[in-house]
């Protein structure tokens, strides 16, 4: 039995790159698309919002000399591409999908609206929400809390590279433990990055419950779908 009847699932951009820490791996794309089709196979009504920090991330390139508005619109083109590679391998394996883009630009993708999201995903469509909020300064994970809340998902699955929030980043601080819950207000004074600051506030105000996870374990994914208690639940 699915724990969940519709989430937004938020991919990152980074994990994507796989080994190679740029580009997309073909085979963590695949395996991310298998992941992805066994849930729906359960009936779980899917929306995915993936990062794009394996091709350009926009405050970065601010750092380098890019303005930071067309820095933060060549992000949001990454995050196209990503979206883009993700339906091309669910589709390879008969998962039906459907980009839609917060920018115009058709033919690539379809004009975002949470009715046509969500009519897609009632239709037994996996919608891949891309171009973020489709506004600068705005992060993806800013993005992925706007579009779950706006698709009424039941929560946001965070897919990382870690197996939930941790006191501390795990992979600099070998003393750092691991919660198994934790509350918005604790995760905002403990200013532990689970998301951006504006991401975790919307998520709070708006009762958005967020599980953080390890989506680079193959099997994961499902796990959780199924209600086994591998990674943080953030809540109200």
């Amino acid at each position: 039995m699915a724990r969940f009847k519709r989430i937004l699932l938020k991919l990152s951009g980074e994990s994507l790159a796989g080994d190679a820490k740029q580009g997309i791996d073909t085979q963590r794309l695949n395996d991310y698309a298998r992941q992805i089709k066994e849930i729906h196979d359960m009936g779980v009504q899917i929306g995915i919002v993936i990062g794009g920090g394996n091709i350009f991330r926009g405050i970065q390139g601010a750092g380098k000399g890019f303005d930071r508005v067309k820095g933060d619109q060549m992000g949001m083109c990454a995050t196209v591409i990503n979206s883009l590679a993700v339906s091309s391998a669910l589709g390879a394996i008969g998962c039906k999908s459907r980009v839609l883009t917060a920018i115009r630009m058709e033919p690539i993708g379809e004009f975002y609206s949470k009715w046509k999201a969500i009519d897609a995903m009632e239709n037994g469509e996996v919608v891949i929400m891309s171009a973020g909020t489709g506004n600068p300064y705005f992060t993806t994970d800013t993005g992925s809390s706007l579009r779950g809340i706006e698709i009424e998902a039941d929560v946001m699955l965070k897919g990382t590279r870690v197996d939930g929030v941790y006191t501390a980043d795990p992979e600099k601080d070998p003393t750092a433990t691991k919660f198994t819950e934790i509350t918005y207000d604790e995760v905002l004074q403990r200013n532990l990055r689970v998301m951006d600051i504006t991401a975790t506030a919307m998520c709070k105000e708006n009762n958005l419950p967020i599980y953080v996870f390890n989506m680079d374990i193959v099997g994961n994914l499902k796990k959780v779908i199924e209600g086994e208690e591998i990674g943080t639940l953030v809540h109200p």
